[in-house]
Parts: C-alpha cells; structure tokens; sequence
C-alpha cells in the first residue's frame, strides 16, 4: 500500500498504548468513551436505509452492522470490567463478532442499539471515572491476545469506538454524504 493509499480497516491507524499508560490518557480515553454515543448519532441520524446497508470498505461490515457491533462489543468490554473488578485476574469469554455481526438483530433498525450506546456508555463512564490508579492496574487474561490492565483496555476501546466511527465518516466523505 502506497502512502498515499489510505487503509480503509485502519482509517485512525492501530491501538498502540504508550509505556507506561499516564492517568492523563486514561482520562482522555475515558472523555472518549463518554462522547462517542453523541458523536456516532450525529454522524448515522440522517443516513438513508441504502446509506445503512452499505459498506464501509468492500468487504467490511455495512454502516448498519457497525452501529449495532457497537454496543455488543462495549457490552462484552464492560461485563469484563467488572470481572477484573470482583475476580482475581480472570480469564474472560471471546465472542464471535463476525457471527454477533451476521444475526438478524444486526440487520434491523439502529435507533435500539444507538439507545442501547448511549445507556452503556453512561454507566460504564460512572463506573471508570470512580476507579482509582491502582484498580486501573487490575487485569483480566483473554484467551486469544493475552492480559491486560484495566488502564489499556480503557484505551483500546477508546481506540475501538473512533475506529468505526472513522469508518463510516471516511464512507460519507468518499461517497460525498457529508
């Protein structure tokens, strides 16, 4: 891929956490987390149902299928949140995304899940604005990338929200629905 060729899976480039992760961030990321709901209805209130079911990039999930993948993988982030909360570094579930993604739910109208966000983020936001730099070093193990601490988790799904977010601007500024 030539500079000049964006890549349309990584529109904002790959989570790389500084070392060591700064308060600073965490809150930064956590700000993120707390705007995205608004910043993501913005951005899908006014797309028509065929601007919904296209792509973001030629083989990549519809607009409509993002949104939805939202709070499914922030729901399964703040569940693991918890875990590493109450529980002694545990292991947590993967889930398919790409099966999450294909089920009929998925295909349906956005208005539930962009709800859905919105109510998510808010307690989530709660609960990570009230932990302490110490509970932030707690961690949970996954099964396929790893351990983490609650501090970079905070930044991955930061990272993960804007990510798509940036995949469906790229979509409209590409396809001039901006």
């Amino acid at each position: 891929m030539s500079p000049e060729t964006p890549d349309l899976r990584y529109p904002i480039g790959r989570f790389l956490p500084a070392e060591p992760v700064m308060p600073d961030e965490v809150n930064g990321w956590i700000d993120d987390i707390a705007a995205l709901p608004a910043d993501l209805r913005r951005v899908v209130y006014r797309l028509s149902k065929g601007q919904l079911d296209t792509p973001y990039r030629p083989g990549g999930w519809t607009v409509r299928q993002v949104v939805h993948h939202l709070p499914d993988s922030h729901m399964n982030s703040f569940i693991r949140f918890k875990w590493a909360l109450t529980e002694r570094r545990p292991l947590i579930k993967a889930y398919d995304e790409k099966g999450w993604a294909a089920l009929a739910d998925s295909r349906g109208p956005i208005d539930d899940s962009l709800d859905m966000l919105e109510a998510l983020h808010g307690r989530w936001v709660r609960l990570l604005r009230s932990l302490r730099w110490p509970e932030l070093q707690r961690e949970f193990v996954h099964p396929e990338s790893g351990p983490s601490t609650l501090a970079v988790a905070i930044g991955t799904y930061a990272w993960h929200g804007q990510h798509h977010l940036a995949h469906i601007e790229r979509l409209l500024e590409r396809e001039g629905w901006s």
